[in-house]
């Protein structure tokens, strides 16, 4: 009897045909009923490195610098004997005091008695005998903390007195805590709690060894460190569903993290690497800024199925250099500071943004430069 193609479909004959392929080539055929089980993952081969800045004894002083006045700080001023000379003004952006009859007084920089004494001697040419000024500091804007993140009341404060980090962190209402969330659901609250080993300090651009950890959960004053105008405090989200991918790649940002994600998939999330990145020796950094993991895989023989690719855990950071390094521990501090720079960079600017809604991805350039750019579509396919 004749069989017709459709007939042969229909009596599992190709299943056939290809049981008899597996026969004379070697191949194993997996039992009807049974899955193939995914390969095991190596785990990530990590070492703990202590970063080589060390908290300087002189930041646990007060400042005893006397405050400076710059644009934005607003004041009263009065003649004295004069009535009706009061009147309130703002340091204006060139740092010139406008008052009465007289042109701009610079007095940025200037303490309020070194800017008082000025203005009096500038009016010595429109008032008679001496003129004595009466200057009260109303509002400060020239000198501003910056603390972000899961804290009660983020924004940007003022300062016009000595304020250490936990005085900061308090004007801001503290940090989120499972109190806070006492009445919602579990999930809710994990994802409000602050991480505090991945909380930092920027100053000048650069990382300051404070440990959020010691500080606030075990009442180590040994980190309460007085603050600068412009520092930057950032404390993120306890549970972090994402992996950064930082350094050498097409478009550096933030990758959701799946289950079972490896370096392969993170970097293949950021569109693969850029010509003549430094593959073997590419990074992974885990735990807290202050004694981070690390861990450096030759990816170049991952991606040639050479070497087996490695898991990755979520608030991993994946980092693909340029040029390669001899120290294990700078290697990681410049992760680190990579990392830091480009939080604050975006964190700062969502606070700042009046866009209503959508995030700002991570972009650290090659070279070290610091852009801001949104989320964009994959890069074209030549």
């Amino acid at each position: 009897m004749k069989t017709s193609f459709s007939q042969m479909a229909r009596t599992g004959l190709p299943a056939l045909g290809m049981l008899l392929l597996c026969v004379v080539t070697g191949c194993k055929v997996v039992p009807p009923g049974s899955y193939i089980k995914a390969p095991t993952l190596a785990p990530t081969p990590m070492e703990t490195v202590s970063l080589t800045n060390r908290l300087d004894p002189a930041w646990l002083k007060p400042p005893t610098d006397l405050f400076t006045l710059g644009p934005g700080d607003r004041l009263e001023i009065e003649l004295m004997g004069e009535p009706g000379s009061k009147v309130t003004t703002v340091v204006g952006p060139d740092g010139k005091l406008y008052y009465h009859l007289l042109p701009g007084i610079d007095v940025w920089g200037l303490t309020m008695a070194q800017a008082k004494a000025r203005m009096e001697d500038s009016l010595k040419e429109y008032v008679r005998g001496q003129p004595q000024l009466s200057i009260v500091l109303r509002g400060v804007e020239s000198k501003r903390v910056w603390v972000l993140g899961r804290v009660q009341a983020p924004g940007v404060y003022s300062m016009t007195n000595a304020t250490t980090l936990l005085e900061a962190l308090a004007v801001a209402g503290g940090t989120m805590s499972m109190a806070n969330y006492r009445d919602q659901e579990v999930a809710g609250i994990s994802e409000e709690l602050s991480d505090l080993r991945r909380s930092f300090i920027l100053r000048e651009g650069k990382l300051l060894p404070v440990d959020f950890q010691r500080l606030i959960k075990q009442g180590d004053l040994s980190q309460n460190i007085y603050l600068h105008p412009d520092d930057f405090i950032y404390l993120p989200a306890a549970i972090s569903r994402e992996v950064y991918v930082l350094g050498a790649v097409t478009q550096p940002r933030t990758v959701p993290y799946m289950e079972g994600m490896t370096v392969a998939a993170a970097v293949a999330s950021a569109y693969g690497t850029l010509k003549g990145a430094c593959l073997y020796q590419v990074a992974v950094v885990r735990g807290s800024l202050s004694q981070p993991q690390i861990a450096v895989i030759d990816y170049q023989r991952v991606i040639r199925g050479e070497a087996q690719d490695i898991a990755l855990a979520p608030g991993d950071i994946v980092y693909v250099p340029l040029s390669p390094y001899r120290y294990l521990q700078r290697y990681a501090e410049l992760v680190v500071n990579t990392f830091v720079s480009s939080a604050a960079i975006n964190a700062g600017s969502a606070a700042v943004s009046t866009r209503a809604s959508g995030g700002v991805g991570i972009f650290i350039p090659v070279g070290s430069g610091i852009q801001i750019i949104p989320p964009t579509a994959p890069p074209p396919i030549r």
